[in-house]
């Protein structure tokens, strides 16, 4: 199982850690903590020593509620830290709904464009068909940041998400793009319920049926907040650490060959463990 991109082709017979490297002063868990171009580096060099085996990088927030980016304030944030980043030999991976933005980080020599919207803005589509190579992760998401959550889905989600994700994969392939170069995320947080976003961890493999390897974004999320909460008490996304590594693990059972995580050290500790269960999709690096 390889996901093909841009400069690497990345094997996922064993699960990946997608380090989240955030440029933003506003991100639900550590906005302002690493919007400079230097704090940023000196956090993704730190994510890389802790185990990230890629790194994703945001220029703008879409946490429920988030205001939009202009696509030229987006890319300031993102372009001194990716020409820097991109000397390191490391997948690097945006965070971008823009077309502009996807096609500036791919001239930089980005990877991977990861997409909430799955290509579905204007020109979206279009700037990762022409690419030969960049990978891509379409994501499932109910309605836009801004409104998700006031109105989110209704009842079983699953057959929703699943076709919304097969169909986006098909327009994709419509238009040349290699099938490896296609990972699917069904959008934990983004328009669905505690009990939804649960429901589909548990049903997790009935996405498999697509075919396509599948990338958890369970990091810090209010989900599993919720579940945590005490006498009344959300605890802050920072404190839900051990939660977080127990959904990436699960997710993993479960068939996922990519986690999303701010906790990368943890989550590293955690695969390492699970692999000495002699699973056969992870053999011990």
């Amino acid at each position: 199982m390889i996901w093909q991109t841009s400069r690497f082709d990345i094997e996922l017979e064993t699960p990946r850690i997608l380090g989240i490297v955030n440029l933003t002063p506003d991100s639900f868990s550590d906005g302002g903590r690493h919007d400079s171009v230097q704090a940023g580096l000196r956090h993704a060099e730190q994510l890389l020593k802790d185990g990230a085996d890629m790194l994703d990088i945001g220029g703008e927030s879409t946490r429920p509620g988030s205001p939009v980016v202009p696509a030229d304030e987006e890319w300031r944030r993102m372009e001194g830290f990716l020409h820097e980043a991109v000397r390191w030999n490391v997948p690097l991976s945006v965070d971008t709904y823009k077309a502009e933005t996807m096609r500036k980080a791919l001239d930089v020599g980005v990877d991977i464009v990861n997409d909430i919207w799955a290509l579905q803005q204007p020109g979206a589509e279009a700037v990762v068909a022409a690419h030969p190579r960049c990978g891509v992760c379409l994501m499932h998401m109910h309605r836009d940041p801004q409104t998700m959550q006031k109105a989110p889905m209704q009842g079983d989600v699953l057959p929703a998400v699943a076709d919304f994700l097969q169909q986006r994969a098909q327009a994709l392939r419509l238009q040349g793009v290699a099938s490896a170069r296609i990972v699917l995320d069904y959008g934990i947080g983004f328009g669905k319920t505690v009990e939804q976003n649960f429901s589909l961890l548990a049903r997790q493999q009935d996405l498999l049926t697509l075919g396509y390897p599948l990338l958890a974004g369970w990091s810090r999320k209010s989900s599993l907040g919720a579940v945590l909460a005490r006498d009344g008490v959300t605890p802050e996304p920072a404190q839900r650490q051990a939660a977080s590594v127990a959904a990436a693990l699960l997710a993993v059972e479960r068939g996922a060959r990519i986690v999303r995580v701010h906790d990368v050290r943890e989550t590293a500790d955690a695969l390492r463990v699970w692999r000495q269960l002699g699973h056969p999709a992870a053999s011990v690096a």
